[in-house]
């Protein structure tokens, strides 16, 4: 890994894990191979709920749980420029909740704080062919996107993975004026602001017992 004149990172494609091609678990950094989110369920004790798959297909998916722990839309600037959109749809599951069908051999890995492509959580996930966003993975938990899931446009879809939140809203580039709760930064652990203007709403911040 380099840099340019400019500070930014670039690959010499030298990297371990640039990838993530190859199914050895011989070497220690290989090892999250046989751990979750990535180690695969044995058919008969996984009841799929739903299915997911990038947009070349390489990568496919199926969710064990009928509804997220919480859906939430991030707002972050990390966020609006890996996705290259106005913000994040994000569903939270557990990391055994998810079982790779296929395609979990050809990941990659990006860890935007250090500008990594190494498997240093928390860290985002992408197709490694088609470069389709799979999931953030975090230290104890995964965040997935809702748009690469069957059936999300149907009743039931829309209505399993229904956003409760808005995080990190002052850094929004659009106003979404849907009257859910709209937070600072995390919900649940920052003071909400007004959707409209952006600004805290006061007495709004969570008491210290509450984070």
């Amino acid at each position: 890994m380099s840099q340019d004149k400019n500070g930014n990172k670039r690959s010499d494609g030298n990297e371990p894990h640039q990838y993530q091609a190859g199914s050895t678990t011989s070497r220690e950094q290989d090892q999250w191979k046989e751990r979750p989110p990535y180690r695969i369920h044995d058919k008969a004790d996984f009841d799929a709920k739903w299915k997911g798959k990038c947009h070349c297909g390489a990568v496919q998916y199926e969710l064990s749980r009928e509804r997220p722990l919480a859906s939430k839309y991030c707002h972050c600037t990390t966020c609006q420029r890996m996705h290259g959109a106005p913000f994040q749809w994000a569903a939270i599951f557990h990391k055994t909740d998810i079982n790779f069908t296929n395609g979990h051999h050809d990941l990659g890995w990006y860890d935007p704080t250090s500008k990594s492509t190494t498997h240093h959580l928390p860290c985002k996930v992408q197709c490694a062919y088609c470069r389709t966003p799979i999931m953030d993975e975090g230290r104890n938990m995964i965040l997935l996107f809702p748009t690469l899931i069957e059936g999300i446009n149907t009743p039931e879809g829309r209505k399993a993975f229904e956003v409760q939140s808005h995080m990190f809203y002052q850094q929004r580039v659009v106003d979404v004026k849907d009257g859910k709760p709209k937070f600072k930064g995390l919900a649940d652990e920052s003071a909400r602001v007004d959707e409209e203007t952006g600004e805290v709403i006061p007495g709004s911040e969570p008491k210290e017992e509450d984070k």
